[in-house]
């Protein structure tokens, strides 16, 4: 029993997994990609844990409330870098969302107008598609135009759903060790929510404001309003999944390692 528990354990150590694969499908799709800014100002917590985790728990909910849409997803501070184009692969963009961070992006600040012109390169002009945008952000923009950027959007037949987060009271940023991001002159810079700013841009884009204080009522629009966008058939990619066997392999040597142990006191 004691060989036998310790050769479960071995295999268990070498991870064995099978892949299922899923066959690819077409299916109708809109178009929407998530712009998430991760600007320094997002690790305020006047929300928990900061803002910018908030943001992303809430991605991560709204993800699979699009189920069936080709998603895209850009980050943002000082300048827009897209992280991922449209696609069905949900599971990438979540990854992509779990691991942002203001340091992805030297060039801090918020150009949420920036963002709006990434986005709308993400989003294929000659698709017959519906497509919308839905910006997080505190609104903190340090940019001119954005409300331009953003009507030329809706122009062009995006729709746009500004999601804030954060408080009007607002919060210090917090950097390492307990400290605070301060100023030139040594004060600690306090970062406010623009909620002014957010409803200019709903106003701008076709879209209806929305904030994470209510993050229920937010996902059910954003759900409702893509699902009467127009679709076009796209053709879904391939799926894999794994499937280890290392926990079961773990919990039948447990069995013969206790089981052995249990023989070993019964023969004393």
């Amino acid at each position: 029993m004691f060989v036998g528990g310790l050769v479960l354990v071995i295999l268990a150590l070498a991870s064995p997994v099978r892949i299922e694969k899923e066959e690819s499908k077409t299916q109708n799709s809109a178009d929407v990609v998530i712009a998430l800014d991760i600007s320094n100002s997002m690790l305020a917590t006047d929300v928990k844990p900061s803002r910018l985790e908030q943001a992303k728990s809430f991605i991560q909910r709204l993800t699979p409330a699009l189920d069936g849409e080709r998603l895209g997803l850009v980050f943002f501070a000082g300048e827009a870098l897209p992280q991922m184009p449209l696609s069905t692969d949900y599971e990438a963009l979540l990854m992509f969302t779990r691991n942002a961070h203001p340091d992805f992006i030297t060039d801090q600040g918020t150009d949420i107008g920036a963002a709006i012109e990434s986005c709308k390169r993400l989003l294929e002009t000659n698709s017959e598609a519906g497509r919308a945008i839905v910006l997080i952000s505190d609104g903190e923009n340090h940019e001119e135009k954005v409300l331009q950027r953003v009507r030329e959007a809706y122009e062009a037949g995006v729709l746009i759903f500004p999601v804030g987060v954060g408080s009007a009271g607002g919060a210090n940023i917090p950097i390492g060790q307990g400290g605070f991001r301060r100023d030139g002159v040594g004060k600690p810079v306090r970062s406010s929510a623009n909620e002014t700013l957010m409803q200019s841009l709903a106003e701008s884009g076709g879209g209806v404001v929305l904030n994470l204080r209510d993050s229920n009522r937010a996902i059910e629009t954003i759900k409702n309003a893509v699902s009467r966008l127009q679709k076009s058939a796209v053709t879904a990619n391939a799926t894999s999944r794994k499937i280890y066997y290392f926990p079961w392999l773990l919990l039948a040597a447990l069995f013969l390692l206790i089981a052995e142990q249990v023989m070993q006191w019964k023969k004393k």
